[in-house]
């Protein structure tokens, strides 16, 4: 009987959802060309299977040809969508932010990050953003992050990058995609929360990759599936992240730290958050400090892993590239021996301007966010088409940066495409997004990885165990091999 009555219910769900369906995909006037694929599905599958193949861009490309138009509609992750195509639909998004779009996410990401500076827009969001700026300020990198980050990597490579036996110039394997993370992670946990527990930081690292197989997934909250497994892992996060901020505000508490006066062991983001109010004079809720935090854990950790990663891989590809790098950072390391300096400084950063060009050409070709979702706040109509009010948007670095109108030979690594001068068209390098929701962490991203390739790269030289490994963007760029790699010190560089 009850097994018949459940029946019922999934039926009648079902004929619900599908009725739905079919209202919001009715003929409307002059929408953008293009097809809602299979009822309720729509094109999800397909959208997913191009990152899995290696070529999100496909997905785009494909269709935009095949509706010979750079708008088209879609049905992506349950919601009705059009695809916005190229520099030109970058600005209009990145001018529109908050005037006729706001930020939108699946619902997979909503439900596992919460109320955060990603998932929030309007006055919340711009509050958020104010509160969170100042900590990746220029101000914040000289104070804070630059020595710390230095030694995080020195101590990283020391540990698991080095050779432990007493042969000088042994070859040593290593798999550099899992390795980065650790580097990232503790860079994130550090900065972030002041944690230095390798066992804290180790069950964070562990739960963290669970959590970001289902960020972007089918919601379905059933065992075995990726959504269920990640939100039980992200429910762990947030416990032991709430324990973090009760003790810190005990702490701080009891030193009566002020936001203008922080003692060294508080200044970091955890900290900056719990004593600074926002324009109101209101403080964050424990919960949304919490929420931010796993936020700029993933965004700050998983992107910058993917960016050095790729990074690697092109350096051991393209050996010109390399010593090219290592010649300007070998000049810089010169310069900070002869100043007596065991950190590197500011200064050092921004004399890094080949190696910076050369990370700019690698998240081209491989950009670690494929794109972003917005959602429509009123009827907008662009190029003569009709976006109707809550429609969702979508637009796609990944095409972008692959567009032959935009960046000849596009295919080619050629970080001379950055150099002082020239530069591509406005809004056709967006890795970082554009507009009033450009990325925050930018600056935070940029320092983190020069610091590691500098690091990295005056010690060793290195190769690919295989040249031909396959890259997944699952969501994110990928190597499913774990990117192998065989480093040899400067002692001996005939790898």
């Amino acid at each position: 009987m009850a097994a018949a009555a459940l029946l019922v219910l999934i039926i009648a769900a079902f004929i619900t959802l599908l009725t739905v369906f079919k209202k919001l995909t009715r003929a409307s006037r002059n929408l953008p060309p293009g097809s809602y694929g299979w009822p309720l599905l729509g094109e999800t599958a397909e959208f997913l299977r191009a990152g899995l193949d290696g070529t999100p861009e496909n997905f785009v490309r494909e269709r935009a040809e095949k509706y010979k138009s750079q708008v088209f509609k879609t049905w992506i992750m349950g919601e009705p969508m059009v695809v916005l195509c190229g520099a030109a639909a970058n600005k209009f998004l990145f001018s529109n932010e908050n005037k006729l779009v706001t930020v939108w996410w699946p619902s997979s990401v909503r439900k596992l990050l919460g109320p955060c500076l990603a998932t929030s827009g309007g006055e919340e969001g711009r509050q958020m953003r104010r509160v969170v700026s100042y900590f990746v300020s220029p101000d914040a990198f000289t104070r804070l992050y630059i020595k710390t980050m230095d030694l995080v990597a020195q101590k990283h490579i020391k540990t698991h990058w080095q050779s432990s036996g007493k042969d000088d110039d042994e070859v040593v394997e290593v798999r550099a995609f899992p390795t980065i993370k650790l580097y990232t992670f503790e860079v994130a946990c550090r900065l972030l929360m002041s944690l230095e527990d390798g066992e804290q930081i180790g069950r964070l690292a562990t739960l963290f990759n669970v959590f970001l197989k289902g960020i972007i997934s089918i919601p379905i909250n059933f065992p075995g599936a990726r959504f269920y497994r990640a939100k039980r892992a992200t429910s762990a996060i947030k416990n032991e992240l709430h324990k973090l901020v009760r003790e810190r505000k005990c702490a701080l508490e009891q030193r009566t730290c002020a936001a203008a006066a922080l003692p060294a062991d508080c200044q970091d983001l955890l900290s900056h958050l719990l004593v600074t109010p926002d324009e109101n004079g209101r403080f964050m809720p424990e919960s949304v400090i919490v929420n931010n935090i796993l936020m700029l854990l993933f965004a700050g950790h998983d992107t910058s892993s993917v960016a050095i990663t790729m990074l690697l891989k092109n350096l051991a590809q393209f050996p010109d590239v390399y010593d090219k790098v290592l010649r300007e950072q070998k000049e810089i390391a010169s310069r900070k021996e002869e100043g007596g300096d065991e950190f590197l400084q500011w200064e050092d950063i921004q004399k890094m301007k080949y190696s910076w060009n050369v990370v700019c050409e690698t998240t081209r070709l491989s950009p670690p966010v494929i794109g972003a979702f917005r959602e429509a706040l009123t009827d907008i109509t662009y190029v003569g088409y009709h976006i109707p009010k809550g429609w969702k948007l979508f637009w796609s670095s990944s095409y972008t940066h692959l567009d032959p109108s935009l960046f000849d030979n596009c295919m080619k690594f050629d970080p001379s495409r950055f150099e002082e001068g020239g530069g591509p068209p406005p809004f056709s390098y967006v890795p970082f997004g554009g507009g009033p929701r450009m990325c925050l962490g930018k600056e935070f991203a940029r320092v983190e990885i020069l610091i590691f390739l500098h690091n990295l790269i005056t010690r060793f030289r290195w190769k690919l165990v295989n040249p031909h490994e396959k890259i997944a963007y699952d969501p994110m760029p990928t190597p499913l091999q774990g990117l192998p790699i065989l480093l040899r010190p400067h002692v001996n560089v005939n790898v």
